[in-house]
């Protein structure tokens, strides 16, 4: 059990104004693993004070040494992996090894990569007669989500503190406890009071607070598409910045001439990583219709093996969905699926044998599935794949970019320069061509519903300053 009783605001640990608890349950076990206090108004309040007070002494902080700060993150959460692996192995239900390397590797990765770069950007430049300066946003508000927790945080908070801003963070309440790990490392790194503060709670209560208040300058939310329009409302009465990453419906293009079997089983591996809980899965396997036999055939092959079980047994490929409320969300979606007439070719909405406690779902894919319908629309955010197919390019292009969403997709073929050509066409923010893997320095950002803005790489830490021109009067030659 671990029992956190205080939240992090001006650099302490401080008794929360409330007396209410988030309990936080094992989305294996379905017992509660860990309590967080149940942050108010007021403790969001207190927060945004501390760092609106730390926000001048924080900027005139050389960049090079705020580089130096992330750093020392950067080695903290390093020492910690191990522990912070089966926070986030319980919290969230990643099986352990891929919770260690993927869920608490990338936090570790992104602090690297932004303690370089504070020291490196450039923060002025000189065009003519003015000097362009690069200034910190202010007081950023972070509100982040459960599928990948701590690495969703770190790509918001490690840009922000590069850049010269404060942060105050919300984290989900459903996965918060690696969240108070961060601020252990971040307290013992010694970064000053007030630069980095964490209020749990509530989205209710305490997201729409930190949408509203006056005093934050930037609001960057990660989490669904009906969360983040609300956020953006709010956050519009004050004019303050908005950057939102949301939800997607990605679709993988296998072209005529691809590897078929690389590009199904590469495909099946994008959608079903951390149980389908990725907002950039490849949910959507596009094939030519001459394909499809041998598509659905290798697509049932490569989900068989994703073995489904215990996140701590060591041979689980497949844990657990989140909570019971996204199990049942989940299900509901393969139901709708049957009922529609989709072709279930794996899996399905009863409980994987063996598994009646925990929030599992069975590996599912569905073939033949009607490019308009419900589970080729709309965000699943589970282990279910929809095989469509296609008649010629034009109409692979079509079916793609015919959602709400422009996150991220696939182009697979044996010849890259054609791929890259249809890549081209796709209103995505990300498309990786034959698997190719996630690269941090590159910006990561969707298009249409997706979102707004982008993070990782330069271009995510360049969303948290604001642009100023100093115009330079020439002096009068002299007589």
């Amino acid at each position: 059990m671990i029992d956190r009783t205080k939240l992090y605001i001006n650099g302490a640990w401080v008794a929360p104004d409330g007396k209410g608890e988030i309990a936080v349950r094992s989305a294996s076990t379905e017992e509660v693993i860990g309590r967080v206090p149940e942050g108010s108004v007021r403790d969001l309040n207190a927060a945004v004070r501390a760092a609106r007070a730390a926000l001048p002494g924080w900027m005139a902080v050389p960049p090079a040494q705020r580089g130096a700060f992330l750093g020392a993150i950067h080695n903290e959460l390093k020492a910690r992996s191990e522990e912070i692996g089966k926070i986030i192995a319980g919290e969230v239900g990643m099986p352990l090894k891929l919770a260690t390397r993927i869920q608490v590797g990338s936090p570790i990765a992104i602090f690297a990569m932004y303690a370089g770069m504070a020291g490196q950007f450039e923060f002025e430049s000189r065009i003519d007669g003015s000097l362009i300066v690069r200034e910190p946003v202010g007081v950023v508000a972070a509100i982040t989500p459960w599928n990948y927790p701590l690495h969703q945080i770190a790509a918001k908070i490690a840009p922000a503190l590069a850049a010269g801003c404060t942060v105050v963070l919300k984290p989900s309440e459903v996965a918060p406890l690696n969240a108070f790990a961060l601020a252990d490392a971040i307290h013992d790194a010694g970064l000053p009071p007030g630069v980095f503060n964490l209020v749990s709670g509530h989205g209710t209560v305490v997201g729409e607070a930190m949408a509203t208040h006056p005093d934050v300058d930037m609001v960057s939310f990660t989490g669904s598409t009906r969360a983040g329009k609300r956020v953006a409302e709010l956050a519009a009465h004050s004019v303050k910045r908005v950057a939102l990453e949301l939800g997607g419906k990605s679709a993988s293009i296998v072209l005529d001439d691809a590897d078929l079997a690389a590009a199904v089983r590469g495909t099946v591996n994008a959608c079903f990583l951390n149980s389908g809980q990725t907002c950039s899965a490849h949910t959507r396997l596009l094939v030519p219709e001459s394909r499809y036999d041998e598509a659905a055939k290798l697509a049932v092959e490569a989900a068989a093996g994703f073995t489904v079980g215990d996140p701590f047994g060591g041979s689980a490929k497949l844990g657990p969905l989140i909570s019971a409320v996204q199990r049942e969300r989940v299900r509901d979606y393969i139901r709708t699926g049957i009922d529609e007439g989709a072709e279930l070719l794996i899996g399905g909405a009863e409980a994987p044998e063996g598994l009646d406690k925990g929030y599992y779902v069975k590996p599912t894919v569905f073939g033949r599935v009607d490019p308009h319908a419900t589970i080729a629309q709309e965000e699943i955010f589970g282990p279910v794949l929809a095989i469509i197919t296609y008649k010629d390019e034009d109409d692979a292009v079509r079916i793609a970019n015919d959602t709400l969403y422009g996150l991220a997709g696939g182009v697979w073929s044996k010849d890259p320069e054609h791929a890259l050509s249809v890549a081209r066409r796709l209103r995505t923010g990300q498309v990786d061509i034959n698997g190719a893997p996630f690269n941090f320095l590159a910006p990561f950002g969707g298009f249409k519903q997706s979102g707004r803005g982008r993070e990782l790489g330069r271009e995510g830490l360049e969303e948290y300053l604001e642009y100023k021109a100093i115009q330079i009067k020439p002096e009068a030659p002299s007589v």
